[in-house]
């Protein structure tokens, strides 16, 4: 996901009072926040260039099967939107921000650098009617490369090639291609033996990732606000130049870590990542007193608790590990178990965010209507629904980090303008449609705002739910344009994160402003801390969904791309259709959400 302005208004402050020549602004504003906008830069780079890479490592250097690599990336973003309460929490009480960002850039830093030793590749297996049988395969030109080569495994002396079937089941193939067996679907099972230190590495990798971006996240931005007094109106503009910074670096994080990987190895994508947050960590520490007043600790008595602080953050690791291991070795629930087979078979991850989350908006509501006033209660209730739709956009926009990436990889033609890119660089279209587009709808707000026309915030949040599940809807009828290799455009695929973006363009400015304007007062920052509860629980169940794409693969190669294709435009049509209809809901009950909502707009 690329983060977007939060300004109230889009509009652009009042600046012509300030002299932009002067030497203590940038563009008008403070000159610290040049260096923060670097700093911020350089931390999304490397954020979303390894998230670019993330699903495909798992599934093609680790050997992972979709439904495990799935459930991991789906826990490590949602965890990525969960840290930052606590870190923020932290910084506010004992460390200060400036200190918290620091701390947080080096423990990412070192995640991801020992996310380049990953050891050797896995080494595939298939089981047939019970019995093991290693697989061998040519190893492809480069590491995101489309494999092609045939997987053979050694049976009674003998080598047979496999060859799986649009209906599950699997030939394997003598030669000349003649058949010598047929496999039925549930007599044929695929794993990689894995060295278990470079695995346990690799989630101890995102677990520091993890509690580095909660320490890094929310205090950055907390930084940015203190650049400006109280009533400054530079404050919504700069921050809409600090996001810019955000997706520069999304877009050169998602570019430079696929190309790296492919000319050097998985390494080189992990080493520049780790390489880049180092840079972020100079700036912040040698800013040459720049930043000397902002950020910094609280006024405490006693002894500092930083370094217990530090110490206990290295000592969560043993937990997140923990958290990931399980969602990486949950097993599915079996077919036709129901609502509680399912929930039975959720991770424990999954069974605390969606028990916490339930909590808040059952919880919240009766507790507004106990204290609050009669507005006061409306309010809140309407914030509350619009929390609900968020889960539902995120649950579905995110599959972008998942089985979006997958099914670029497997059923796309991955050529566009006659060039060639991997998999891992189709994210990129995302926050390039982005940056072109928002001040395109930024016009288009203000145009229709002077008309009087300008949608309320629970119609742009419809229209955001009913634009991505277009985006999946559009996909998934793709299929009939496929090639012989059951391929599809990639231009396809281009026209879906269109649609993506600018649904996020319609959401994500107005969320936080939303909940800061609906919320009673004392209450505010516990409902900015349900807003970030809700982004990960869909974080968490864009996780699930792209489980629910998972297709058969051998070595991290699809058996059939016909089955592959048919699964991926199956599972895009249901999740489009019902969010679809998530989003005509909203926009049916818009009239009585803009009367709990007392005038907010």
């Amino acid at each position: 996901m690329v983060e977007t302005p939060t300004a109230d208004s889009p509009a652009e402050p009042d600046i012509s009072h300030v002299d932009p020549t002067a030497k203590s602004t940038w563009l008008g504003h403070p000159r610290q926040l040049a260096r923060l906008f670097s700093i911020e830069m350089w931390e999304r780079f490397g954020f979303y260039g390894m998230r670019a890479l993330l699903v495909l490592y798992l599934t093609k250097h680790f050997l992972l099967a979709d439904h495990e690599a799935s459930g991991i990336v789906g826990g490590f973003l949602s965890l990525v939107y969960l840290t930052p309460l606590v870190g923020g929490w932290l910084a506010d009480r004992y460390l200060g921000s400036k200190r918290s960002v620091k701390f947080g850039a080096l423990v990412m830093a070192l995640g991801y650098f020992l996310l380049c030793f990953g050891g050797q590749q896995g080494t595939p297996y298939a089981t047939i009617n019970g019995q093991r049988y290693n697989v061998t395969q040519a190893a492809p030109a480069t590491p995101l490369a489309i494999n092609t080569a045939p997987q053979t495994i050694n049976m009674n002396g003998k080598v047979l090639t496999i060859h799986g079937m649009p209906d599950g089941s699997v030939q394997l193939l003598g030669d000349g291609g003649a058949v010598v067996n047929t496999v039925p679907a549930q007599a044929f099972s695929s794993g990689a033996d894995r060295q278990p230190f470079y695995t346990t590495m690799l989630l101890v990798a995102l677990s520091l990732i993890v509690i580095g971006n909660g320490f890094f996240k929310p205090n950055i931005s907390t930084i940015v606000g203190s650049l400006y007094g109280p009533g400054d109106r530079r404050r919504d503009a700069g921050f809409t130049i600090f996001y810019a910074g955000i997706n520069l670096g999304s877009i050169l994080g998602q570019a430079a870590c696929p190309w790296l990987v492919n000319h050097f190895g998985w390494w080189a994508g992990f080493l520049i990542v780790s390489f880049v947050l180092l840079i972020a960590y100079v700036l912040m520490q040698f800013d040459g007193g720049r930043l000397s007043g902002y950020g910094e600790p609280p006024t405490q008595t006693g002894r500092d608790r930083a370094p217990l602080i530090y110490l206990l953050s290295f000592v969560s690791v043993i937990v997140f590990w923990l958290v990931f291991q399980n969602v990486m070795t949950t097993p599915e629930a079996k077919p036709g178990a129901g609502v509680i087979g399912y929930l039975i078979a959720t991770p424990f991850l999954g069974k605390v965010l969606l028990g916490i989350f339930l909590a808040a908006v059952i919880g919240i509501p009766i507790w507004s209507w106990r204290v609050g006033e009669k507005v006061e209660r409306e309010m809140m209730l309407a914030a509350i629904i619009l929390v609900v739709f968020n889960v539902t956009f995120w649950a579905l926009f995110e599959q972008a980090a998942s089985s979006l990436t997958l099914f670029a990889d497997r059923n796309t033609t991955l050529e566009i303008f006659g060039f060639h890119m991997s998999a891992a660089a189709t994210q990129q279209f995302n926050p390039i449609v982005v940056v072109l587009f928002a001040p395109v709808m930024s016009w288009l707000w203000l145009s229709l705002a002077k008309r009087g026309l300008e949608p309320s915030i629970q119609v742009k949040f419809a229209i955001a739910l009913m634009l991505v599940g277009l985006g999946f809807v559009v996909l998934a009828l793709c299929g009939s344009t496929a090639n012989e290799a059951f391929r599809v455009s990639l231009w396809w695929l281009v026209l879906t994160y269109f649609l993506h973006s600018i649904a996020e363009l319609c959401i994500s400015p107005v969320g936080l402003s939303m909940i800061t304007k609906l919320s009673i007062a004392r209450i505010v920052g516990m409902m900015m801390g349900v807003w970030f509860l809700s982004i990960s629980v869909g974080e968490y169940l864009a996780g699930a969904a792209a489980q629910s794409a998972a297709v058969k693969t051998v070595g991290g190669q699809v058996t059939n791309p016909e089955l592959a294709l048919h699964t991926y435009l199956h599972t895009f049509m249901t999740g489009g259709e019902l969010t679809i209809g998530a989003g005509v809901v909203l926009l049916v009950i818009s009239p009585l959400l803009k009367r709990l909502m007392h005038g907010v707009t």
